[in-house]
């Protein structure tokens, strides 16, 4: 897709959007602001076709449900990072990237094939998780809670450093 889809005034809020919240978050994105732009530009054309930011740098089934671990940012982000300094499309870099210390390399996929998949069983009325298959980690500053392989780099409310997480459950 091109700008004539996605306006370039809309496509710079987008942008700055995206860049305020990576900053919020303690993360950084890539210096390259042409590849970010593009990135982002896939991420507001998936948001057209889908409803929702799918990484465009997968194929994305066009359900919600079986997509939710690829909406930007995806569930693989943190673990990409913390391994190879970026997450599989590389919109996310660590602080070495940026600061030109690394460079960017190949990231492999870590989303399982779709047959490998698992879905969350919900609680009859659709809000609570019957069973948790990831482990629960809580940020000891802000009683935050997450269900993830491991916690995240950066606490997304107290935006304290991955160790001030504990393994809750």
């Amino acid at each position: 897709m091109n700008d004539s889809v996605i306006g370039k005034e809309e496509l710079v809020k987008r942008c700055e959007e995206v860049a305020r919240d990576a900053v919020q978050g303690g993360y950084f994105l890539n210096p390259d602001t042409d590849f970010t732009k593009n990135l982002v530009r896939g991420l507001m054309v998936n948001e057209q076709r889908y409803g929702y930011p799918a990484c465009p740098c997968r194929i994305a089934s066009g359900k919600r449900e079986q997509d939710l671990d690829i909406i930007c940012p995806c569930d693989y982000r943190d673990t990409d990072l913390e391994e190879f300094g970026a997450c599989y499309c590389a919109l996310y870099v660590s602080g070495e990237i940026t600061r030109g210390e690394k460079t960017v390399g190949p990231i492999p996929e870590r989303r399982p094939p779709r047959s490998m998949r698992k879905t969350v069983s919900k609680a009859p009325s659709g809000n609570v998780p019957l069973t948790v298959s990831l482990p629960v980690w809580r940020c000891r500053v802000c009683g935050y809670l997450c269900a993830r392989e491991s916690p995240p780099l950066v606490c997304p409310i107290c935006k304290v450093a991955q160790d001030r997480f504990e393994r809750f459950l």
